[in-house]
């Protein structure tokens, strides 16, 4: 059995979708950090059946919007003194920023290369986003 001691100050992202924790560690920058970052695969989990987890030793400025986009069903826990401060659920952001890339080769994103690239959410069940400038699905 793999054991990861537990985080005095941090925060610790849970409830992941197994196999999902590699590409919320790209899309949170968490290779910049110089924190101790933990990423625990494929555990298992009493609801999920199996999950991933995300520790983060020491405080971190989490873009919740890039999270909720990710996997909305991820437990956000703050820890303070080797305690949950706070667990923070989240939802669809209704709007996501330089998150993805439009993929439509006619888009103003593709020309001009400053431009924010930027979705809109058009249909919360399905979790599908839409480029503001053109209208291309992001699912």
């Amino acid at each position: 059995m793999i054991s990861v001691d537990s985080i005095n100050n941090g925060i610790v992202l849970d409830h992941i979708e197994a196999k999902k924790s590699m590409e919320i560690y790209r899309l949170l920058n968490l290779e910049k950090l110089d924190n101790g970052v933990a990423i625990l695969k494929n555990v298992r989990s009493r609801t999920m059946g199996r999950k991933d987890m995300i520790k983060i030793d020491d405080s971190y400025d989490v873009d919740l919007d890039v999270l909720a986009y990710a996997d909305p069903n991820i437990t956000v826990n703050i820890i303070k003194d080797g305690k949950i401060l706070e667990k923070k659920s989240l939802a669809l952001p209704e709007k996501i920023k330089n998150v993805v890339k439009c993929k439509n080769p006619r888009c103003i994103t593709s020309i001009e290369q400053e431009i924010v690239h930027e979705f809109k959410l058009i249909d919360r069940a399905n979790g599908v986003y839409a480029c503001v400038y053109c209208d291309q699905k992001k699912e």
